[in-house]
């Protein structure tokens, strides 16, 4: 039962007793039985109204999906399918092995604030793009131990430090 229909059976009730509306207790419970009636009312709007608004939530989630799956594309560099980072494919590529092994390192352009994350491969590059506001992030690493691999990363990595 709806609340519509049991306000309805509460006017129904009051009417069916003979409540004389002349009476003190008579006006009041048929005022109660009124605003309890505007309040079902505005409760049925309401949950209309929010059902209405639940749907099209929806449709912009699912039309959000699509426009990330437009703009994002294809994460896979292998080209030997159209995965993305985190899809199931069976396939044997080296995809989702390099992705969670990668170590990814947060740098934050001073242009815009935004935090990017780079891998070791970027970072050896010198820079990047900010994906963001397109500014130019540079990198510029300085052997901080006598290092002699020629990496230039400071790291203590396999090479002689005597």
């Amino acid at each position: 039962m709806t609340i519509l229909e049991k306000v309805a059976y509460l006017r129904g009730l009051s009417e069916g007793l003979g409540i004389d509306d002349s009476s003190k207790e008579g006006r009041m419970l048929k005022a109660i039985v009124d605003v309890l009636d505007d309040l079902a009312l505005t409760v049925t709007d309401l949950e209309d109204d929010v059902a209405e608004i639940s749907d099209c939530l929806d449709e912009i989630d699912e039309d959000l999906g699509e426009l990330e799956e437009e703009f994002y594309g294809d994460e896979c560099d292998c080209d030997c399918c159209d995965c993305d980072d985190d899809c199931d494919c069976d396939c044997d590529c080296c995809c989702d092995e390099e992705l969670d092994d990668e170590e990814l390192y947060e740098v934050t352009c001073p242009a815009c604030g935004d935090g990017i994350y780079v891998n070791e491969e970027m970072l050896d590059e010198g820079f990047i793009m900010c994906p963001n506001c397109n500014e130019k992030l540079e990198f510029d690493f300085e052997c901080e131990d006598d290092c002699d691999c020629g990496c230039g990363c400071g790291c203590g990595c396999e090479c002689d430090h005597e």
